[in-house]
Order: structure tokens, then sequence, then C-alpha cells
């Protein structure tokens, strides 16, 4: 049939409901001809297209976004906030009514610049919320849900959100399903629709209903352990038919897969009959609500500090409020308002309210780099816990190797010999014992070869990729198009095997061919093929084949079993595993994947950062071994193997993981019990998976990390990253970009922590001191060393942009010399608080100093006015704090390691700067910050003393470098 033609019953069915259910009940044919399409080709793109212009995205409808105009308003719902802007506006309403009644003119300048800056503020607050909002939404696009197709008779793989019906979609094990679609083709098909029925329990499926076999149908070993309760699917297990009428029948589900189900077991092929909103999930969730946003550890303790330093800062600034009243004998409302104004503008600029929102942003724009870097976060709290990781738990093949599969030999009876190569030994029954090989290998294959320019592409497992291009360069593929795949039962983890029942066209039987494991396959042959003819495998020959697998492992060679078997046609019926028994025995096929250039240093990059290295893999122990050590794993070439770990003692296990280092012939289950035993020896634990079974083992592990191209829906789903690579070298990456961001985030804390506190200390010690300042008020007068206006334009200037700038500074290459952070520190260690302490003092020192020296009398004498003082002190303090933003950038090294990487940070400080010179200069902010013009000499004072701040904190940092190498053991 012709995809573009029209067909009566594609709207209906398209358009859900209970036409498409009924598109279970007609034969596969029925099915393509009612949606215009042909199985084996899929729509053609104008008809896609077509489709998906009727029927739009397949999607779920989400609520809209929050506008801006509502995240503006948030920015006000800090209850100082709202105090600090009634209080300017009484304060404002006071002096129009005592110019009115003076007849003066003019405006109360400094009652709208507090108004400017709280409206400056909530605008860079809506901003930075916005961009950072714009980075997440970004990650989740760049984690979208993928589908393969087959579409204009090609296999592809696209956005699950481009689906249309009459998709042609393959499933298999671990696949999220991406739309309602009905069966036309399975095998062995399990699935978990939990999501729409709430039971766990897998439901098997057919293209026919009498292809929907009971679980006992099936072999005993095609699932995983545990997958089927016991009893848990009856016979007579019957799911509830959705139709108004309320009926229920066995076929309906059983030949229909449904959105947001996953694939337990098996493969199937299924044509799409609803997307979207027309699926039976997008009835049942009817609105989806917007994702709700992620609350990580980090955010959690920094939120609880914030809310620790708001109340120190009230208790301050109401101390502080209290003794001015006192002190200055203040009684009129105007002088109590302009007291509320101080101590609420302190209060305000003293807490880091934009904390959480630059923090949301450093979190963000690393996931992005991280993403650029082919690591894609799905969890923002695994940015966190990168950090602490210890130990790397990888799979070997495409991770540490490059999973780019050629056999490089293949042994049978007669000998070894290559494909395409010439035979190492006799000519005729060599030649032919390899054929047959080849010819199974090429036969128990789910891969396609695709013609491209410049050569071949493989689309599916590159390892049975390259049992393909093998028989192709023995020149085999017009005989292997001769069979006809009737069934078969789908590889796992379980199974190690698997195996297709075929038919050759015009021939008397049909034939079974098995791929897998050598062990397996070998323990499930009873014969040999020998030249052309079968014989008696002897326990001398299984050893012989034994030996020859364990040499090409100690080859670093990846080895498969190859055998088949000629079923009577009375036989072929359903695949079990009685087909799987008396096989014949053909030979071993020799593969290489080596390892990955740039892993060796990634291996040792880690090692250089604490984190310890291992292996885990379902290859023979000597492959394993010999690659490991190629890779600086391990050199002792021990393995230990998943027979070994299960026949240990209980505790026997956590001794070994301290030591052992590469894993090696170990199912799912055991990557589970390896990470447990890691956890109980008190390491952090970031595991790598790709299939349906490893998500336990990606759950239970602190940072679960999930294959993106070769990896599962259902393991993608569990992770915590997404390897868009497969790369281990991105894991290490991804560790350094994890470290990086936590660094940033500490710089930005430390940046804002230390001088807030110097304007605090500047603040509160301008009150108790100022007797020897020449602090003189008159009655009723409130004299300090700075306006509340100034405080709020200090915490405008310098805790935006600066501290922004800071969260996105460059990698540091020294957090990949450091070992990992132990995992219960916190993010404000006492270290940290004693250089804070320390930056603070000294801020409120340098900028007291000044004051004091502009003003007649107090211990410095001077002959400036207390406006002179004042902005004098207001630049100091400013000037200050962009002093401190290159202490900020490590408690550790000098501000002038890497001092100019940061464009941005030299950017903010410029924007700062010019900020304030035009607070200082302009007329209409003169008259709303109460300041004065400096002269060259004044900026160049205050600049001086300012510096201070710098100089002395270089100053605790080298004692402090020179303590730690003077240090045993330094």
């Amino acid at each position: 049939m012709r995809t573009g033609q029209a067909a009566p019953g594609i709207d209906a069915a398209a358009a859900g409901g209970t036409v498409a259910r009924d598109m279970a009940f007609l034969a596969p044919d029925a099915v393509a001809a009612a949606l215009a399409v042909d199985p084996a080709t899929g729509l053609d793109p104008g008809e896609v297209r077509a489709r998906a212009a009727r029927w739009g995205p397949n999607a779920l409808r989400a609520r809209p976004p929050v506008p801006a105009w509502r995240r503006l308003l948030a920015q006000f719902a800090d209850p100082l906030v709202l105090l600090l802007i009634v209080a300017a506006a009484v304060s404002a309403g006071l002096w129009l009514r005592e110019a009115a009644a003076e007849g003066q003119s003019g405006l109360p300048f400094e009652s709208l610049a507090i108004l400017a800056i709280v409206l400056l503020n909530a605008a860079i607050g809506t901003i930075q919320e916005a961009r950072a909002a714009q980075a997440v939404a970004a990650l989740r696009r760049m984690s979208a849900a993928r589908a393969r197709v087959i579409r204009n008779g090609t296999r592809q793989e696209i956005p699950a959100a481009e689906l249309v019906p009459g998709d042609v979609i393959r499933i298999e094990e671990g696949d999220a399903i991406p739309a309602d679609a009905r069966l036309v083709r399975a095998s062995a098909l399990l699935t978990n629709e939990a999501a729409l029925t709430g039971e766990s329990v897998p439901v098997p499926k057919g293209a026919h209903p009498e292809d929907a076999l009971p679980k006992d149908a099936l072999p005993k070993d095609a699932l995983p352990k545990d997958a089927l309760p016991k009893d848990a699917l009856p016979k007579d297990a019957l799911l509830l038919d959705r139709r108004a009428g309320g009926e229920t029948d066995p076929a309906e589900p059983r030949t229909m897969v449904f959105s947001g189900t996953t694939v337990s077991a098996g493969l199937g092929l299924a044509i799409v009959t609803a997307t979207g909103m027309r699926t039976e999930l997008g009835r049942i969730a009817g609105l989806l609500e917007e994702t709700t946003d992620e609350v990580t550890p980090l955010q959690t303790e920094l939120a609880r500090l914030g809310r620790r330093l708001g109340l120190a800062v009230l208790a301050i600034a109401g101390v502080l409020a209290v003794t001015i009243v006192l002190a200055d004998h203040i009684r009129t409302l105007p002088a109590l308002l302009d007291t509320l104004i101080l101590a609420v503008a302190l209060a305000v600029a003293a807490v880091p309210e934009g904390l959480p929102a630059i923090v949301t942003a450093a979190l963000s724009l690393g996931m992005l780099r991280m993403a650029r870097r082919r690591a894609i976060v799905r969890h923002l709290a695994a940015v966190e816990t990168l950090g602490s990781a210890d130990v790397i738990a990888s799979d070997k093949t495409g991770t540490l190797t490059r999973n780019v599969m050629t056999v490089r030999t293949v042994v049978t009876a007669s000998g070894r010999s290559t494909p395409g190569g010439p035979p190492a030994g006799p000519d005729g029954p060599l030649r032919s014992e390899l054929r047959q090989a080849l010819l199974a290998g090429a036969l128990a294959n789910d891969a396609v070869l695709q013609e491209r320019e410049g050569g071949v592409a493989i689309q599916g497992d590159p390892t049975e990729g390259a049992l393909l291009v093998a028989a192709r360069t023995a020149g085999l593929g017009a005989e292997a198009r001769r069979f006809v795949r009737l069934a078969e039962i789908p590889f796992s983890s379980e199974r190690r095997r698997m195996s297709t029942l075929l038919r050759e066209t015009g021939g008397p039987s049909c034939l079974v061919a098995v791929k897998g494991a050598p062990d397996v396959v070998l323990a499930r042959s009873s014969r040999e093929r020998v030249g052309g003819r079968d014989r008696p495998l002897t326990p001398e020959r299984r050893d012989a084949i034994l030996a020859a697998n364990a040499a090409l492992a100690g080859d670093g060679l990846r080895t498969l079993g190859l055998a088949h078997r000629a079923v009577p046609e009375g036989e072929a019926t359903a695949p079990d595993d009685r087909i799987e028994q008396d096989l014949v025995f053909l030979g071993l096929a020799g593969m290489s994947d080596p390892p990955r250039p740039e892993a060796r240093e990634a291996v040792a990059r880690a090692r250089a950062a604490g984190i310890r290295s291992v292996m885990i893999t379902g290859d023979h122990p000597r492959t394993a071994a010999a690659i490991a050590a190629e890779l600086g794993i391990a050199s002792d070439g021990t393995a230990l193997t998943g027979a070994q770990i299960d026949a240990m003692a209980p505790g026997a296990l956590d001794e070994a993981v301290r030591r052992v280092s590469v894993y090696a012939r170990v199912a799912p289950a055991h990557k589970l019990q390896i990470v447990r035993a890691l956890q109980r020896n008190g390491l952090v634990v970031a595991m790598t998976g790709d299939g349906v079974n490893d998500a336990p083992a990606l759950k239970a592990a602190e940072i679960g990390i999930a294959m993106g191209v070769t990896g599962t829906d259902v393991s993608r789903e569990a992770a915590d990253i997404v390897l868009a690579d497969d790369n281990f070298a991105t894991i290490v990456a991804a560790v350094e970009e994890g470290r990086a961001i936590f660094a940033n985030i500490r710089k930005v804390l430390r940046y804002l922590l230390s001088s807030n506190l110097g304007e605090v200390a500047t603040m509160a010690l301008g009150v108790v001191l100022a007797p020897l300042l020449g602090l003189a008020a008159g009655p009723g007068e409130v004299v300090l060393p700075l306006l509340a206006t100034q405080i709020l334009w200090i915490n405008f200037v310098t805790d935006g942009a600066p501290a922004l700038a800071l969260a996105v500074d460059p990698v540091d290459p020294a957090v990949m010399k450091r070992p990992p952070r132990p995992r219960g520190e916190g993010v404000l260690t006492g270290a940290m608080a004693w250089s804070l302490s320390f930056i603070g003092i000294v801020t409120a020192a340098c900028s007291l100093f000044v004051f004091d020296a502009c003003l007649p009398g107090g211990l410095v004498a001077g002959s400036g006015t207390l406006a002179y003082a004042q902005t004098m002190t207001f630049t100091t303090l400013v000037l200050c704090q962009l002093f401190n933003v290159f202490n900020a950038r490590s408690a550790e090294a000098s501000a002038a390691d890497g001092l100019f990487k940061n464009r941005w940070l030299w950017g903010s400080i410029v924007l700062s700067l010019l900020l304030q010179v035009a607070v200082v200069y302009t007329p209409v902010l003169q008259q709303g910050f109460s300041t004065v013009a400096l002269s060259p000499g004044d900026w160049l004072f205050c600049a001086g003393v300012a510096s201070a701040v710098l100089v002395l904190e270089e100053l605790r940092k080298a004692v402090a470098r020179a303590r730690r190498s003077a240090a045993p053991g330094a």
C-alpha cells in the first residue's frame, strides 16, 4: 500500500478513543490498511509531515509557564522587602507633607532611591530566575525520550515527540513505549503497565491474541529472576477493556502496547495508533502538571543557612535600631522612620537573598557545560554528589572500550581462521566450518547493515553488526537472505544467549541459530560440526574448546559461541527452551573491541583525584583482566567472577571489594551486590549501566550513570546522569565539572557572606564606636557611617553581577588534584567561617578608618563634612567588596592564579565601578544617595585602604600554604 494513500480509518484511529482501541481486534494487515502504512517500509517523509501537521506533536499537554509579571511580583514576597517599601513610602509622604507646609519644592529623593533599588533588585532576580529556568528547560530537552522507527524503508532513531499515527516502531527490552500502538510482530514480549493499571506484574503481549502466552509457555529463563511473581499470571487472567460497555476481553490489551509503559522482556514491531493526549495515558492524565522544581540537598542547606543568617541579622538590626533610638534620644516620627528604614535596609542588604537564584543558575549553567561535554544530568542532586565520588564502577564494553567490534578470528573444530583471510588449516573443512559458524552468527542477529556513502553503517548492537560484517566479508549475504525468521527468543543478561527460529526458502525443515556466551552455548550442545559432518562432543573436546576460549580472552578478545540445530517442521511451533537443546556447536568468534584512546588518561586523572576505577563486565575474566591492565585499572590480573561472588560467605564480598577492581562474568544482580558492598565500606559510588536489569544498581548507587547510545530507556530513567557518548572519559569530565560547580557555589557563598558581614560590622561598630570616630549627632538626629540608601546601593552594585560572574568561573585544574569531598561535609566549613569573619572585620576596619580620617576629631583628625565622610566610606566599602571578589575565587590559592581567565568577572567589576562613579558624580543620584563629588586623590586614598582586604587575605593564604607544606606527610 502506498503510504500517501488516504484510508478511511486513519482519521478515526488517530483520534484515539473507541475506534483506536478497536484496532486491537483487527488482524495486523487490516491495522496496516486502516492506518495506510506498510509495516516493512513505514511512512515516507511527505506523509510524516502531513500527519504531523494534522495531529501535532506526540506530547502530553502541559500547563503554561508562569508569566514574567508573576515572577516579578514573587520577588516582593519577602516581608523585609515589603516592610522597607512601606516605610519608604510613609517617609516620602511625611517629607511631602512637611515640604508643602514649608512651601518647599522638590522630591523625596532618598525614598525614591530606595524604591528604585528595590525595583531594580526585583528585576535582576526575575532575569536570573528566568535564565536558570531556560537552562533547566534546555537540559530537559536534551534528555527527551527517543523512539526507533522504520521510515521510508530504513531504521531511524527520532525524538519520541515526532511520532505520528501510522509510524512503525521497534521496541525491545528496557524501552519506554513512546505511543499507543498495535503490535504486528512480537517475540516473548512482556510489558510493565503499572503507569496505567497500578499493577507492576509484566503482561504478555503478542501480535495475535493466541501469541500472548501465559508465563508457563515461555522459556523458564527467558525473564530476569523474580520478574514474574509466583502464580502472578494465571491463564485466565483478563484485563478490563476500557470501552464504554465495560466488558472484558483479553485480546485488546494483549495486542496493544501503551504510551508510558515499559518493555520488561522481548521485542516487537508495532504501528502507532494514537499519540499525545489521544493515548490512554493522555486521557488518564488529562492535564500534565508542570514538572515540579527539584530541590537539592545543597539548596536545602543554603535555605536553612539563609534563614539562620536572616534571624541573626534581624537581631543585630533590631539591637542597632534600639541603640540608636536610646543613644540619640530620638522621639520624632520622621527620625523614628529613618531609624526603621536604616535597620530594615541593613537587614535586606545583609541577607544574601539573591543566593538561591545564583545557586540555581550555577547548577543549571554548570549542567549545560556538562551537557556540552556529553554528560546530561537528569537530577540536580547528582551534581553535588559527583564531588564526593570515591569509586567509578564502569561497564567495559563501549564505555572503557570503543564498542567498535570486529571479528578477528573464528576457532572451529579444524583450526583457526580469519573472515576474508586465508585459512590457517586444511582449506576444505576449515572453510566450510567458518561459513557455517558465520552464517549462524548472521541469522541469530537483530542488527541491520545499511549502505551509506563511503561504506556500511550498522543499525543495532555493535557485536551483532560485527557478525553481519564478517558474514558479508565471507560472501554469505545472499545465503542468509534465503532464511525467513519465524520467531526468536531474545537475549537477556540472565539467559546470556539469543536464538532465532528460521525457515529456509524451499527447505524441508526449520533451523535454530544460537549465539551467546561460549560456556552457555557449549553446555546446550551435544555435537560439533567437523567439515560437513556432525560428531559427538566428547569431554576432551569440551575442555579444548574452553581452553581455546580462555586463550582468545587472554588476548583481550571478546568471545561468542555459535551453534545451530535443524528442527523438524512439526516441532517449529512456539519458541521455548526445548529448541535450544541438543545444539551443534559451530565455533568461537573472537572479536576485538580496543580500549578508547582517552580511557587510560581518564583512569589516571581519576586516580590523581582520589577516585578508584572499577571494571564490571559480562566478558571472560581473562579478557577483562587484559583490558584492565592496558587501561591501568589493575595490573595483577585478578578478576572476581559472578560465580565466585555467589559462593562467598556473608561479609566476604565487603572485604573483597577493598582490593578487587575487576569483575567478570557478572549478572545485573551482582552489580547491586558490589554497589552495596562498596557502600558498606563507606564509599560513594558512581555506577554505570545500560540494561533494564541494571536499574536497581543504578538507583542504589549515589550516582547512577546510564548509557545514552546503547542504554535502555528504563536504565536512563533510573539514572542521575546519561552519557551521550557512552565514554568513561566523559564520566571523569562530569566529576571535574561537578567539583567545579560546587567550588563555584562556595566562591559565591564566600564572597556574599564575607562582604555582607563587612557591611553589618561597619554599621554595628560605627554605632558602638561613634564617640571615638568623632560622630556628633544633635538631639533627635540619626548620624551613622552610611545611609540606608547607600547600604541598599552597595547591595545592588556588588551582590549582583560579581556574584554571578563567580558562579561561572572557569574550571580550576586543581579540583582534580584534590581528594573527594567528605560525604558529610557541609557547604560552609569551619575554615570558611574563620576566613569570612577575618575578611568582614578587615572590611569594617578599612571603612571606619576612612570615615574617621575624613571627620574632625576622632582617632585620626580630618576636616571634611559628614556628607563627604559618608561618601568616602560608601566608596571604600564598595571597593573593599570588589577587591574581595578576587579573594573569593579560592580559599587557598593566590588571587594571582588564573587572574584573567574569567572575562565575566572583570566585566562585572568594571560595571560596578562605573555605577559607583555615576552615583558619586551624577546630580540626580547625588540627591538620592546624599553623595558629594570626590577628587582623584580621594579615589586613590579609598582604593589604597580598600586594597588591604586583598593584601591581608593573600598573606593569610600564604601562611596557610606554608604550614600545610611543612606539615608531616605533605
